[in-house]
Order: structure tokens, then sequence, then C-alpha cells
């Protein structure tokens, strides 16, 4: 070939390879088109507590945005009703006997996370409120440290709810104002003060409305002639059921003292009419601490709207996990059934998801974190036990996509709840109490309040049958070989 033409074909290649301003350009176009997640969750919010889920107790119009502009799964459920494990599912995608948080302990910060995959993905990470996974003993500061965010400021273990001390980056500082406010104020600091070029998560996570529910004044006096409805299951008996129920100490009547209830009871009360003042101070104060969640919210969602982010950003609502509102005579969590069980689950995103979509899938926790990162255009590790739902998002039904989940509660310690593991389909719910060796049943079609234990019925023996052999599929296809049978870790978070 001739020095001439070689010349030019050079030139002509050169001319055919982007330059480095080209190949950023498009990196940061490509960028742009990738989703914002913005990842909102709150402590003990039950799901009946929210309007958009049929709630006769309180209105929430703001969390019900994300339904009626979004999508609402009636059918998410916790793996294990507790803050920290469930905390730690979601982001591990992995259930608590692999992730290694099956009670209040530390989180191994080293294993890999949701934010560390989207951290190196190019996302920037942010983590603003309650925690709850370690990292704040002095002794210990990278012992379940937050890891994978490029921001991050959080509460001391639980945290107050008025002027909470935080630890931003490691530092920690005394703040002033009621730590719903707090909580926002800072993330929307996040979103403002983040780079303009990259996509950015952030997990905007609120203390509220954990006991012992202290509301803003504003809040307090809004409730505090609020007379709320009785559960219908509010004097279960237990009778029929195994002896967990009676042994555990998370009783209305009987359990909540003058810490929660903000005062001794007046003089001269005793048995029913005790039981229903106890249950009238806790829900007034619970709902007093979700209806500043739900304005906090709304508040959040508007600077959205202002800063014209809204189109292109995901943002979910979920709760750790369920909540007994005097159901059962229950206030707390940890049991199978399903006011503890059921989490709410909104998500809104404009460019994917029809205004007021509904969705019946059954999905579970150790699936938000597949689901972020399959949004994000991350691969979803080979090693997450939770699966994305992406097409539940459009209304499709992935292959195979599960029509049971298996659940397993470990501590025995606070509100003596007794270990057990279960089952539960879209009809029936399994329970064994483990160290008790006595089991529950439960036909939710034809009693879904559970009121009436079945196992020993002889018309479900074949039910049992059936559960016992899918449970026994799941433990197995899980690997719950039984990780904490000799000795559960140390409960060690603030």
């Amino acid at each position: 070939m001739k020095p001439v033409f070689r010349g030019l074909l050079l030139v002509m290649l050169l001319l055919c390879i982007p330059s480095a301003d080209a190949r950023q350009n498009r990196a940061r176009q490509a960028d742009a088109q990738r989703p914002n997640i913005v990842f909102i969750m709150s402590d003990d919010h039950a799901a009946h507590a929210i309007s958009a889920y049929g709630s006769k107790l309180i209105q929430t119009p703001h969390i019900d945005r994300l339904a009626k502009e979004g999508m609402k799964f009636e059918n998410c459920f916790v793996t294990n009703s507790i803050c920290t494990p469930s905390r730690a599912a979601i982001l591990t995608g992995k259930y608590a006997h692999l992730n290694g948080v099956p009670v209040f302990n530390h989180i191994d910060s080293t294993q890999p996370q949701l934010q560390k995959y989207l951290q190196a993905a190019g996302y920037h990470t942010g983590m603003v409120g309650k925690w709850h996974l370690g990292g704040n003993d002095p002794k210990r500061p990278e012992e379940g440290k937050p890891a994978g965010f490029d921001y991050w400021n959080i509460l001391p273990g639980q945290g107050a709810y008025f002027d909470p001390v935080m630890i931003e980056n490691g530092q920690r500082k005394k703040l002033s104002g009621y730590t719903t406010d707090v909580i926002t104020d800072l993330s929307i600091e996040f979103v403002k003060n983040r780079p303009q070029d990259k996509p950015f998560f952030l997990m905007y996570h609120h203390k509220a409305p954990h006991r012992n529910w202290q509301p803003a004044e504003k809040y307090r006096k809004q409730y505090e002639n609020y007379e709320p409805p009785i559960p219908a299951t509010f004097d279960d008996d237990y009778k029929g059921k195994s002896d967990a129920a009676r042994q555990s100490t998370m009783h209305i009547d009987t359990d909540l003292n003058d810490n929660d209830t903000k005062g001794k009871p007046p003089a001269g009360l005793s048995g029913a009419a005790l039981k229903r003042w106890k249950f009238k101070r806790y829900m007034q104060d619970y709902l007093a601490c979700v209806q500043s969640l739900d304005d906090n919210i709304g508040r959040f969602l508007e600077f959205l709207d202002k800063s014209g982010l809204a189109q292109n950003t995901i943002v979910i609502y979920t709760s750790d996990q369920g909540f007994f509102l005097g159901e059962h005579n229950f206030y707390d969590k940890r049991f199978m059934y399903e006011e503890s069980l059921r989490m709410p689950f909104l998500i809104r995103w404009p460019s994917r998801i029809k205004s007021g979509s509904v969705s019946k899938g059954m999905i579970l926790n150790v699936d938000f974190a597949p689901l972020m990162l399959d949004a994000a255009g991350v691969k979803v590790p080979a090693d997450m036990q939770g699966r994305s739902f992406l097409p539940l998002l459009s209304g499709q039904t992935p292959a195979g996509w599960r029509t049971s989940m298996y659940y397993r509660y470990y501590h025995p310690g606070h509100h003596n709840v007794a270990a057990h593991y279960g089952i539960r389909t879209h009809r029936y719910k399994l329970i064994f109490f483990n160290k008790l060796n006595q089991w529950e049943l439960y036909d939710l079609q034809k009693d879904p309040q559970e009121m009436k234990n079945v196992y020993q019925d002889p018309a479900y023996a074949k039910v049992v049958e059936q559960l016992k052999a899918e449970l026994l599929r799941q433990r197995k296809s899980l690997n719950d070989n039984d990780q904490f049978a000799d000795a559960l870790p140390q409960d060690d978070v603030g």
C-alpha cells in the first residue's frame, strides 16, 4: 500500500474513534437516563395505619400519593419481623441465617450490600436517619459502621425523638428539633448538594413511629381527643392456639407501662376499662407520630417536584416490618401473624409504572435490593436470595414467581416471643414454634384474622402435609441449616 493511502486510511480510522470528550459526554448522557432512587423507610409503621391500605385509623394523604401515582403491593412480607434483621435482609438480599444478623447484632460491614453495588456503578449514595445496624460504639468504630455511602448521617441506636445526637460521617453532633423534621431536612440537603453529573441513591430512614411514640406537640394536640376504633380481635383469648401468645410480654393490658402511656392511668380503672384506656393512649401517640411522618414525606415529595427531579426518580415507601395495633391484645411485632408479617410497599416511577397500579404478587424484603439494582441497570449478584420483581411493576409476572414465603424469628429475649418459623401461601399459614414443639395453622381465606388454629382439624390433614413439605423444601433451598441453633449473636445494638 502506498504511503499516501496508508496515511489517508489512518486519518479515516482516527475520525471513527470517539474523542475522550465525546466518550465522557455519552457516559454523562447514560447517567442522566438512569433513575435516581429514594428509598424511604419508617420503623414499625403498620400497613393498616396507611389510608392507601384501607386504614380506619388515620388518613395519610402524602404517603398515599405514591400509591395514586405509582403502584401498591398488597402482599409484601418480612422474613424476620424485627428491626435490625429486617434492615440487614434489605441491604444484603439475604436471609438472616446467611447475612449474620438474626437478632439485634451488628452487621458485618465488609460483606456486599446494596449501596456498595450502586456506588460502584456510579451512583452518589447517601444514608440519613435510622441505621440500627451498629457502628455506634466508639470502642468498636468499624463494626457495623455504614459502608458504601458517600455521605451518611445516622442516629446512634434507636435515637431520640427530640434534639437528636446524630453521627455524620463518623462525627457526633447534637442537633435541635423534632427528629422526623430533622431527618427530612438532612435528606433534602443531601439531594441539593449532590454531584450534578451522577444519579443518586438515598436511604431516607425515619425513627418514627417506634416505641415509645413521642409526637411533636402539634400532632399530640391533634390526637389528644382521638377515640380509636377497637380491633375485632382485641379480646382474643388465644383458645386453641399454642402457648406462645400467652407467654409473650407484649400485651396491651398487662405490658404497656407508664412510660408508654406517658403517665399513670386514672385511679380506679381496672379490667376492660384499663385495657381500653391504655390502648387509647397508645394509639393517640402512635398515630400522631405517623401523622408527622406523613407530613414530612409530603414535604420531601414536594421538594422533588419543585426541583424537577420527580420524573426520573424512583420513590419507594416501606416500613421495616409490620406492627400490632391492638390486634390479639398485642403491640410490637415479632410474631408471624399478619399484622406483624405484612409490610407496606409503595413505589412511584413515572416513566415505568402506571398510576394507580396494584399488584398482588408476593414480594419479600430480601427482594428490595435486587429490584433496585435491576432498576439501576446493575446485574443482580447470583448469591442474593431475593429476586428482582421489576416485571411486576409493568403488570407482568416473572416465570416461576413465588406462591409461598419462608419466615423465621429467632429471638427468645425481648417480649418473650417464642422462636418460630413457618410458611405462608396465598391461602394458608403454617407456624412451628420450634422450642415449644407446637404448631398453628390458619386458613386465611376463611379466617383472615387468624382466630382459629385448625392444625388438629382432620379436614386440613392433607393441607398440613403439603405445607410441611413446602416448608422443608424452602429451608433446604434457602440453606437454612440452623446456623444459630447453638447460640445467637449477642444483642449489641443500642
